[in-house]
């Protein structure tokens, strides 16, 4: 659920001081954004798997650059805004870094020569990983998202050192993270769906602590501390 921009403030009630005002917050039911962005994820980092593993020729470079860019960019960059209004920054802030971050590699691989590489995009590449482990950091609780952005950190560091040395080992190796990523972000968005679609969990998602209990609390539990979100309290 997802708080409103419109909450209502109307004059104090029964028994409470005038100058004391009673605010309604509207919450709307939001769906997870998570399988879609997770699936973008399966995309970009599994066609760059097939490219830097040489499954595909690196004339095919510019297709697999169009993929994460008019796919898998803007799927993550609609999971981001959904995510923020859903109330969940991790998955806003994730989605966002993967999103502006595959724009990014799809453009240089659009614009280079096949087959090349670039030390520029390697040390954004490099500076992505970083911002990845905020959200991965900040959202443990659910395992299997944490899960995923840790890989997804994992996948542009070792392609950030190929890019910046040309190295063929480096390469293949980022080739063989970014299958591994593919398979794990493929399981998330199948866990995530489900759960959504089933109202319970079918797949092990790793939830613990507040996580765990979004599933299996009551809307008490939701919405106790409510007031001091961002877009309730009065400042960020």
């Amino acid at each position: 659920m997802a708080a409103g921009d419109d909450a209502t403030q109307v004059p104090g009630g029964a028994g409470r001081p005038p100058e004391v005002p009673l605010t309604r917050i509207v919450l709307r039911p939001v769906g997870s954004p998570l399988p879609l962005g997770f699936l973008g994820l399966f995309v970009a980092t599994g066609a760059f798997a097939a490219l830097q593993l040489d499954w595909v020729g690196p004339d095919q470079g510019r297709v697999v650059a169009l993929a994460a860019l008019l796919f898998t960019a803007p799927l993550q960059l609609l999971a981001a805004v959904y995510g923020f209004l859903a109330r969940d920054p991790v998955a806003g802030t994730g989605m966002g870094v993967l999103s502006g971050t595959w724009a990014t590699a799809g453009f240089v691989t659009l614009t280079s020569p096949p087959g090349s590489t670039s030390p520029g995009l390697g040390v954004v590449l490099l500076l992505a990983a970083g911002a990845m482990l905020v959200p991965a950091a900040a959202g443990s609780a659910k395992g299997a998202a944490a899960a995923v952005m840790t890989g997804a950190a994992i996948r542009f560091a070792v392609t950030g050192v190929a890019e910046a040395t040309g190295s063929g080992a480096w390469l293949a190796a980022a080739g063989w993270v970014g299958v591994a990523l593919a398979v794990l972000a493929l399981y998330a968005a199948l866990g995530f769906e489900l759960e959504d679609a089933r109202h319970r969990t079918v797949l092990p998602l790793l939830r613990r602590g507040p996580a765990s209990s979004a599933m299996t609390g009551g809307i008490g539990d939701e919405l106790s501390d409510v007031v001091h979100e961002a877009g309730v309290r009065k400042q960020l």
